[in-house]
């Protein structure tokens, strides 16, 4: 996965992709047409070395000028706007006390979270607009191919990657900041399945990281906050409850002295 990038980096790939999308729609001939008129401009700029590479330069310039394509400052401007919305956890179904929110605006930039169960998209695009690396664990190709255009549709799709499966099969392979579980994610697996992705996701969690069960207790098979209590027995743990009324399981793993 890669780092989170810079808005001016985002920026450049945003002008880049618009040009590009452009140059698809046209016919061959309006492209060589653009081509021939860049060709003048250049000619009539008596210093200018005509190369392959200031040709295509002056191509993307003149496509970036024909499209009226946003300065960089007023981009950045809209794009900051942009973010703000995406940072509202409202936006995303969740209770702004929630400790959720708290938790993902408490995490430093590029810190990683595992979002795992179904329903978990508005969570994943919250946490990678925050500026965290997401891991979207989904039960389905589908919702995992959802959660990965949603991210590209707002320019997050740097901070999202998406695997298909479920806790018992996989591993870890990040540290992890914050772990969120729906009930969906765990429901499914047996005590001896739910012990051991537990233990496998508390080895691969930061000091002072926090891991999140959302819900519990609306199916039978979900595991119980005793069941819960017990796995984490070394960990601070809590009932957490928000303007909802819904009820979160929160384990904090503590700092090494």
């Amino acid at each position: 996965m890669h780092p989170p990038r810079s808005l001016r980096h985002e920026y450049e790939l945003y002008v880049e992709r618009e040009i590009e999308d452009y140059k698809d729609s046209l016919p061959r001939s309006a492209l060589l047409a653009i081509g021939d008129e860049a060709v003048a401009t250049l000619r009539a700029e008596s210093q200018t070395t005509l190369t392959e590479l200031v040709l295509c330069e002056e191509v993307d310039r003149l496509i970036t000028r024909r499209l009226k394509l946003p300065s960089y400052g007023t981009w950045r401007k809209r794009r900051l706007k942009e973010l703000a919305e995406l940072c509202r956890p409202e936006r995303w179904g969740l209770p702004a006390d929630g400790v959720l929110a708290r938790e993902l605006q408490a995490s430093a930039e590029g810190e990683h979270v595992l979002v795992a169960g179904a329903e978990s998209e508005g969570t994943a695009i919250y946490s990678a607009a925050l500026g965290c690396a997401v891991t979207a664990l989904e039960p389905s190709t589908d919702a995992a191919d959802r959660i990965v255009a949603a991210a590209e549709a707002l320019g997050l799709a740097e901070r999202v990657r998406a695997s298909v499966g479920d806790l018992a099969g996989w591993t870890p392979d990040v540290a992890l900041r914050v772990v969120v579980c729906s009930p969906s994610a765990l429901a499914p697996l047996s005590p001896g399945e739910r012990a051991r992705a537990i233990t496998a996701l508390q080895r691969a969690t930061l000091d002072g990281g926090v891991h999140l069960v959302r819900s519990l207790a609306t199916c039978a098979r979900e595991p119980s906050f005793e069941e819960l209590r017990a796995r984490y027995a070394d960990w601070a743990v809590s009932v957490e409850s928000d303007a909802l009324a819904a009820q979160t399981f929160m384990a904090r793993k503590a700092l090494v002295q």
